[in-house]
């Protein structure tokens, strides 16, 4: 294994951490706030010891998808243990799990808090809080790709994106890998700027209207008001919803939109099933949720933004869903697993995987009828390679084992089952809310250190597709380095 790319890889992210916590600096200082020099402190740990990982050239540019999952799984432990600091040393979150915890759920854009009351923490620290989201929406290491020249090739990039990036596959919009990061961001920005542009026009404060399309952008859900986004106006709540479902596409179709390719754009079957689930789940919420309203025009709004929420993994709200029916909470849960497209800021199992999983059984059910008959699945008009199918079905295999190994070892504790259930459903899926316990007026608080360690691997392994996290603590990788490395320390004496 390449420790010494690995090595470089988490100093650059280190180096743009440091920067990244100057804009929240800002923040305070416009605010008259002392939180500054916690923020400016962080920044200069953060700049020091990047620079001092990243000061040995690498022995080797050239790393594959191994080094790629590794130095994401990293990336974002690092990037989450150097985050957590300005909440410690503010003394903010003084605790060191619960502001481990608030962190992990900001990069991962999970939105699930420890904390009961935001609305009294200094406007540096909602920034921060907020912009966590944004920077951990799209990726950080597709923002490195994006601005520093790695060399190691087009196929050691692309490793490296393929091991950050949500979904089953990622692809190359131009052909080199640091222009399609490049689009990714110009896109992801462009759609941010809009969406605070008209957050502004519904006479919304221009720090809300940022730090809320932050949360939105990321599909991260944490809100800078107690109730979310349930005290602004139905305008801006609709402002909202459409800005959530557009950050759950993938984003390769708005590339395909740019360029005239209209046609190609709306034949993508997983954009095709993701309005029509959005499009059903409304109109079964509606119908269920329709007498706890004062009318239609209300009843739509708050189911719509709801399904938004919850299938883009946002997890804003506008009412206490916890209370509904139980066909819409049903309903809801659903789409927490479901999610949002691949290549998309959403998390959860991704809609793309859900249609070659139904494509699955739908064949296998055909060739019981007809056993000698010789079938090929097709999605987007192409055929799907066998590669493709397997790789579906080992995420989902193991998705389920993590998904109850995480229920069990939190069953510990011994709240109710649905807490539980939902509590890493929404964790796992980088959702927030929950039901119960854990539902969208209340929080995580209450659960325990062990559980909440539990909670930080699940978000982590939910935002980086399972796999990059599963690598970074199997045993047998770091034998194998050590062994590596044994054998390279030997070649030098002789």
């Amino acid at each position: 294994m390449n420790v010494s790319i690995i090595r470089r890889i988490l100093g650059y992210v280190l180096i743009l951490e440091a920067a990244m916590l100057l804009l929240p600096c800002i923040v305070a200082l416009v605010y008259n706030e002392e939180e500054v020099l916690s923020f400016l402190a962080v920044s200069v740990i953060c700049l020091l010891v990047g620079a001092a990982m990243g000061l040995k050239k690498p022995n080797d540019n050239v790393f594959y998808l191994k080094e790629g999952c590794v130095a994401t799984g990293f990336s974002w432990i690092f990037l989450s243990l150097f985050g957590c600091l300005p909440f410690v040393i503010s003394g903010v979150i003084p605790n060191f799990t619960d502001a481990l915890f608030e962190t992990v759920s900001g990069f991962t854009t999970t939105g699930a808090s420890i904390l009961s009351e935001v609305e009294s923490l200094p406007k540096s620290m909602l920034f921060w809080r907020s912009f966590t989201h944004w920077i951990g929406g799209m990726g950080i290491l597709v923002f490195l790709l994006a601005i520093v020249p790695l060399s190691g090739g087009t196929g050691s990039n692309i490793n490296l994106m393929k091991a950050e990036s949500p979904g089953p596959s990622v692809g190359k919009i131009r052909p080199k890998m640091r222009t399609t990061a490049s689009y990714l961001y110009l896109m992801y920005v462009f759609i941010t700027v809009a969406e605070i542009v008209m957050l502004v026009a519904g006479k919304m404060p221009l720090f809300d209207a940022v730090t809320t399309a932050f949360g939105t952008a990321g599909t991260g859900g944490f809100g800078i008001k107690n109730d979310s986004i349930a005290s602004y106006s139905p305008y801006i709540q609709w402002v909202v919803t459409a800005f959530m479902l557009a950050f759950g596409v993938n984003f390769n179709v708005y590339f395909l939109l740019i360029f005239g390719q209209f046609k190609r754009a709306l034949s993508i079957d997983e954009i095709r099933w993701y309005f029509l689930l959005i499009i059903s789940s409304t109109c079964i919420l509606f119908a269920a949720t329709y007498h706890e309203f004062y009318g239609a025009s209300d009843a739509l709004r708050h189911s719509a933004f709801q399904v938004a929420s919850i299938i883009t993994t946002t997890g804003f709200s506008t009412a206490d869903f916890d209370m509904w029916h139980g066909a819409a909470k049903t309903v809801l849960v659903f789409l927490m697993f479901i999610g949002a497209c691949a290549g998309s800021t959403g998390g959860g199992i991704k809609v793309s995987r859900f249609i070659v999983a139904g494509k699955s059984v739908l064949r296998e059910i055909r060739l019981y009828v007809h056993p000698k008959s010789v079938e090929n699945m097709k999605m987007d008009g192409k055929t799907l390679d066998k590669n493709t199918v397997k790789a579906t079905n080992i995420y989902l295999i193991t998705f389920m084992f993590v998904f109850v190994l995480s229920m069990f070892l939190v069953s510990l504790e011994g709240h109710d089952l649905l807490t539980n259930f939902t509590a890493v459903a929404a964790t796992i899926n980088n959702i927030g809310p929950g039901l119960e316990l854990v539902g969208p007026t209340k929080n995580f608080g209450f659960f325990s250190t062990p559980s909440k360690y539990v909670f930080i691997f699940d978000m982590l392994a939910g935002r980086l597709e399972l796999f990059p996290m599963l690598l970074i603590f199997n045993p047998v990788l770091w034998k194998d380095a050590f062994t590596q490395s044994i054998r390279k320390h030997r070649a030098k004496k002789l």
